[in-house]
């Protein structure tokens, strides 16, 4: 088996960059809050990303049509509008490295989906890695956070629900979006459900009060300015660049390293870590690994 060594040094940049901000998200949610609710937090992170992603809809108008239109908010929904509130909502428990560790599981709920929805063709290895990482997110959560497994599944829960979520929206896109480009996608499913959550943060929630009122609520927009420019609308166009360029085994490589940052930002910030929280992770990954896992056939000349 070859291995590809042509990767250009900005491949190299992206995929660091990508994993920085995806893994570094987690720890931006915690920041946002310490000013803001998880319903707030949610609608600040899709109102923002939708603010700085209307450019690229206004270029592409011409591209959707009515009925893609709808498609494009059942994207927006289901692939971020729930799952921005699920995290928050989450972190409300449980540390920011445990929910970035969680996150890693989108891959196996992909393939689950696919196999029982979209006539996916697994192998055993792949659905074995389904079993494997599944097996190590309960053992993860019976002792993180030197907390019960009843606790962190009750707080965790809203993470797998999310990736679960993430996984019908990749299918969904696969199958019925293929041949709309990424950016597209990202900024008309943004546009679709950022317009009613910027309604719904001024006339619906405190979020004024909030802001003149708490102390962090500054800072915690900073926070969650950062989350919705760097670690949704830039990064999602990033990582699409990159699997054009360099391919998808390439770019799913962010999906193994990303727990490494946010465990990294868990521990800088004072969270429990336990060297038995190893084993479990690298239980996780194995799992992911074998989820994603393609056996090359080889030609005989």
């Amino acid at each position: 088996m070859k291995i590809k060594t042509g990767l250009s040094v900005l491949s190299w940049v992206i995929l660091s960059f990508l994993v920085l901000t995806w893994g570094s998200s987690f720890i931006l949610i915690k920041r946002g809050l310490e000013g803001y609710s998880p319903l707030q937090l949610a609608l600040l992170r899709i109102s923002i990303t939708c603010i700085f992603l209307l450019p690229f809809a206004f270029k592409s108008i011409k591209k959707v049509t009515l009925k893609k239109f709808g498609l494009l908010a059942i994207v927006g929904i289901v692939g971020n509008g729930v799952p921005a509130f699920l995290f928050a909502q989450a972190e409300t428990g449980i540390d920011s490295s445990f929910a970035g560790i969680l996150n890693s599981l989108t891959p196996l709920f992909t393939l689950i989906v696919g196999l029982m929805f979209f006539q996916y063709k697994a192998k055993w290895y792949n659905v074995a890695g389904v079993i494997i990482g599944l097996a190590g997110t309960v053992g993860l959560m019976s002792i993180s956070g030197n907390k019960t497994l009843e606790f962190n599944f009750s707080h965790g829960i809203y993470i797998i629900v999310a990736t679960l979520m993430y996984a019908v929206n990749l299918n969904v896109i696969k199958r019925f979006l293929k041949e709309t480009d990424a950016i597209t996608i990202t900024s008309f499913a943004f546009l679709a459900i950022g317009i009613p959550a910027l309604c719904y943060l001024f006339f619906a929630t405190d979020f004024v009060t909030v802001l003149q009122t708490n102390p962090k609520a500054v800072s915690s927009l900073g926070y969650i300015s950062i989350l919705g420019v760097f670690g949704t609308a830039i990064a999602v166009i990033l990582y699409n660049m990159l699997i054009k360029t360099s391919g998808v085994l390439f770019a799913a490589s962010v999906t193994y390293m990303m727990p490494i940052v946010a465990v990294f930002w868990g521990i800088e910030d004072g969270e429990p870590f336990e060297f038995i929280y190893l084993f479990w992770i690298m239980i996780i990954l194995l799992g992911v690994f074998m989820v994603n896992y393609v056996r090359k056939r080889v030609h005989s000349s």
